[in-house]
């Protein structure tokens, strides 16, 4: 079977990561890839280049659907927000969707770093390791931006703190394989922000 004419884009690169998700960088090949979309290798290669390509263009769609892709959409000129609650509200929402997760797939990316962060020379795990670095970054550079505000006191541990954020958050979604309730997530991810004075309790309901 070739390529369909009406070939749908964005439904393809979704069977692709729904496979990266489930199976795994490795276990997915171009043969296995090719034959979940429908589409002879020859299609697949004049479709998409290669499979690092491909999995490069996955990693876009997650992000746009990741729980914590509010980080990405800051806007450090609104000052109706605060750090903690911007916080507190990144990690409950994670918990919210890891918590409905039937099969406990957890995150795509911190799945793909277990599988291949110690291959040193593997594109992709360079490449997902470069992303977690960034996500550190972006939780250094909102610390920052609560510290020079005043929400925060001036000796705040900032860059300790980010990295504890970021190993919650890579933590949470490998734990989330094992305890896969919300009530259980929470607790982990309440206890670490109260730790690290970064928890904001909800508004009471009125």
């Amino acid at each position: 079977m070739g390529r369909p004419a009406k070939f749908d884009r964005d439904e393809a690169v979704q069977i692709a990561l729904d496979a990266f998700w489930s199976d795994g960088y490795e276990a997915s090949s171009v043969k296995a890839l090719s034959e979940k979309m429908g589409m002879t290798r020859s299609s697949f290669y004049n479709a998409f280049g290669t499979r690092e390509a491909l999995f490069r263009e996955t990693l876009r769609f997650y992000t746009q659907r990741s729980p914590d892709r509010t980080l990405d959409e800051v806007d450090f000129d609104d000052t109706s927000w605060s750090v903690r609650e911007l916080i507190t509200r990144v990690f409950a929402s994670i918990v919210h969707v890891r918590g409905q997760e039937p099969d406990g797939r957890g995150c795509m990316i911190v799945n793909a770093i277990t599988e291949l962060a110690d291959k040193p020379d593997h594109e992709i795990g360079r490449l997902v390791c470069e992303f977690i670095q960034g996500s550190t970054q972006r939780f250094q550079t909102l610390l920052e931006w609560g510290v020079d505000r005043g929400e925060l006191p001036p000796d705040y541990p900032v860059r300790a703190s980010a990295l504890a954020l970021q190993n919650l958050m890579v933590g949470m979604n490998v734990m989330a394989k094992v305890d896969r309730t919300e009530a259980g997530l929470r607790q982990i991810s309440d206890i670490t922000l109260k730790g690290l004075g970064l928890y904001q309790s909800p508004a009471p309901a009125h």
